[in-house]
């Protein structure tokens, strides 16, 4: 279930993108699984269809999602390992921003390390 926040600050889509990531890693949204059409998902949460056809071409681009035409929308196999170097670089420059929020905020480093580690739990990821 996508959750939106229309009085957030993030982008309707981004929100789109980043909760059917999370519901990815977490397990909730398996490989070959179909997902609502662009229409479906719209009517569903209540936004523009425009809107999420960007969130599905963005979740599409990123490998996320496969589209198969005349049978749906499908969660991809996931592709780790063939990230590609842009992609590294901006999430690299995701967690310096983190860190110097958390360090002006006097969060301490091990606090941070422990986010860390429970978030790529909660992710099925290698600590």
């Amino acid at each position: 279930m996508i959750n939106i926040d229309v009085k957030g600050r993030e982008p309707i889509y981004r929100q789109i993108v980043n909760q059917v990531k999370e519901q990815v890693a977490r397990g909730v949204l398996a490989v070959d699984e179909k997902i609502p059409s662009v229409r479906e998902l719209s009517a569903e949460i209540v936004v523009n269809p425009n809107t999420v056809s960007k969130a599905y071409q963005e979740l599409e681009r990123e490998g996320v999602i496969v589209t198969v035409r005349g049978r749906g929308t499908f969660i991809a196999e996931p592709t780790i390992g063939e990230i590609m170097t842009k992609d590294i670089e901006n999430i690299r420059k995701k967690v310096k921003q983190v860190v110097l929020e958390g360090h002006y905020a006097g969060i301490d480093r091990e606090v941070m390390r422990d986010w860390v580690s429970c978030y790529y739990n909660q992710f099925g990821g290698k600590s």
